[in-house]
């Protein structure tokens, strides 16, 4: 029973990890990183993703699964960032920020014209809630 849920999420995680990379823009790069049922709470799940930002590169606006509960961490650059009403701002190496569930992520993008950056997000999401990133309109 264990290894039949295992394959199932694992299944479910690759096509979590597809839908995010189509969803950014096609200059930023979605790396899986991390994915795991959290054991202890049924139905839930941790998984990580590096998004990597070319110099001057920025995702559309989007929105997460509508589980999930995001923690961001900026591992090199600088990375300017706007979630929902609240005002821009630029986080560097060694900051972070959060999305809470249902967060609308209007500005993602690399505050630098000449320098990479790279954010790490984290998703404690609902183990069957896909989409993880869908582009809005």
């Amino acid at each position: 029973m264990k290894k039949r849920f295992r394959s199932a999420l694992l299944a479910s995680t690759a096509l979590m990890f597809m839908a995010a990379a189509q969803a950014h823009a096609p200059d930023e790069t979605v790396t899986p990183n991390f994915s795991h049922a959290i054991t202890n709470i049924p139905g839930k799940s941790i998984i990580a993703v590096e998004v990597t930002y070319p110099p001057g590169a920025a995702s559309l606006p989007h929105s997460h699964a509508k589980s999930a509960f995001i923690y961001a961490y900026v591992v090199s650059g600088a990375i300017e960032s706007q979630v929902n009403d609240q005002p821009a701002r630029v986080y560097t190496a060694g900051q972070s920020f959060y999305e809470e569930p249902g967060a609308r992520h209007r500005v993602s993008r690399n505050a630098s014209k000449t320098e990479p950056a790279k954010l790490l997000a984290v998703f404690v999401v609902d183990t069957n809630d896909a989409p993880l990133t869908t582009t809005q309109k």
